[in-house]
């Protein structure tokens, strides 16, 4: 059955299903193997297994591609980023995901990459220094200032001067954006996020065109996944598959309580600055007293739980700059929060006492 005329909410749940035949499982099988019987599709449980497969079949649908699951969003981004090789410019942002800055970084010190940092709301800019770059690495939003790039344009721009362009789509999913759509070539998620959306799994993914320029990619990926052995337990796979069916409702759920949230923190005497694109949900906040003052409030919250990471049912609070591989563009002052499904009025209470207090 294909699945392409199907909304977002039916696909989450369609796909990466088995065949319908008298006596087959509703459920993809969760395949505990580590070798197989010669002269099949995969001999070894390294280069493939039917979980992951189950899973990439779901994620590449709903991203329009070829997706690959990785052992975590750590090394789905190692992988894209291998796709630049020793001595190529990388053009990043100035602010993004601290574990994908501080690879860059280290590239950089280490001569690897030349690295043009950049702010990627600013078309112009970008675009300009992507001449004579090989790669483009974009966040939107972006974790966890919340700034949102053009993406259609900047992915046009790097076609044009054939550099490959990497998304992390991570905070948007593919239920708001789909940036192969836009032009991207590679999407990066970490899956343990809102895809898995239980905050029990670790894994990663990327996602490739399906012509001849992302099949090409798609092939270095996985031979870097083979190679460099950063592959999928399949029990965490299997669990983040379950995960991806309610995508679609707690998005919904969690995107309500973050709008609703957004707009009341707006007023609040608490809160200096509220950083919301309109969609999604992740709220940054910079509150009163600097980082002393964001570590009281997170610290006094009681439903909210202080803790990293995002994307989960529950909510989270946290500033970001307490880690040292944070950048310095983000405020010390910034606490950002994962919106997660509970009732609006009981986060908005717990959050209020903290704030007050």
């Amino acid at each position: 059955m294909s699945h392409e005329h199907l909304a977002p909410a039916s696909r989450v749940v369609a796909l990466g299903r088995q065949d319908r035949m008298p006596g087959a499982g509703v459920n993809a099988p969760l395949e505990l193997s580590s070798t197989y019987v010669a002269d099949g599709p995969v001999n070894y449980a390294r280069g493939g297994n039917p979980t992951w497969s189950a899973f990439e079949e779901a994620l590449g649908a709903l991203e329009g591609g070829d997706a690959l699951v990785f052992a975590s969003g750590m090394a789905a981004v190692t992988a894209a980023l291998s796709l630049a090789g020793h001595g190529d410019v990388v053009v990043a942002p100035r602010a993004a995901y601290n574990g994908t800055v501080a690879s860059l970084l280290d590239a950089e010190r280490d001569g690897r990459f030349e690295v043009r940092w950049v702010d990627p709301t600013d078309v112009d800019a970008t675009v300009a220094a992507m001449d004579g770059a090989d790669l483009v690495w974009l966040e939107s939003p972006s974790n966890p200032l919340l700034e949102v790039s053009d993406l259609a344009a900047l992915a046009a721009a790097a076609r044009e001067r054939g550099v490959i362009s990497v998304c992390d789509n991570t905070f948007a999913t593919p239920l708001v954006q789909q940036p192969l759509g836009l032009g991207i070539d590679v999407v990066v998620h970490s899956v343990t996020k809102y895809l898995s959306g239980h905050s029990d799994v670790i894994l990663g993914a990327t996602v490739t065109t399906p012509d001849e320029r992302g099949r090409a990619l798609h092939e270095r990926l996985s031979r870097s996944r083979l190679l460099g052995g950063a592959i999928a337990g399949p029990m965490e796979t299997w669990l983040a598959l379950r995960g991806l069916r309610t995508l679609h409702v707690r998005l919904e759920r969690a995107t309500a309580n973050a709008k609703e949230l957004a707009a009341r923190l707006r007023q609040h005497p608490g809160v200096d600055r509220v950083r919301y694109p309109g969609f999604g949900a992740i709220v940054s906040i910079e509150v009163p007293g600097g980082a002393d003052g964001a570590e009281r409030v997170a610290a006094a919250t009681r439903l909210w739980t202080h803790s990293t990471s995002l994307g989960g049912v529950e909510s989270q609070v946290e500033r970001r700059r307490r880690h040292p591989a944070e950048p310095v563009a983000v405020p010390e002052e910034l606490l950002r929060l994962s919106v997660g499904i509970e009732d609006v009025d009981d986060l908005w209470a717990d959050l209020d006492q903290a704030l007050q207090r």
